[in-house]
């Protein structure tokens, strides 16, 4: 019964990790895109941010 248990908690934590990996890649590609629409906005901001004439 014992190694039951610990083979149900070896099998849940890895998914936690799992899950735990996926959000930290997830949010890193995220930042990315992020900082490079920064920089190509910081580079040509007359292209990115067309402004209208009133």
């Amino acid at each position: 019964m014992k190694y039951l248990a610990l083979l149900i908690t070896a099998a849940l934590l890895q998914g936690c990790t799992l899950l735990a990996i996926a959000d930290a890649a997830g949010s890193a590609a995220v930042y990315a895109v992020k900082t490079t629409v920064n920089v190509i906005d910081a580079v040509t901001p007359d292209i990115v941010n067309k402004k209208k004439d009133k």
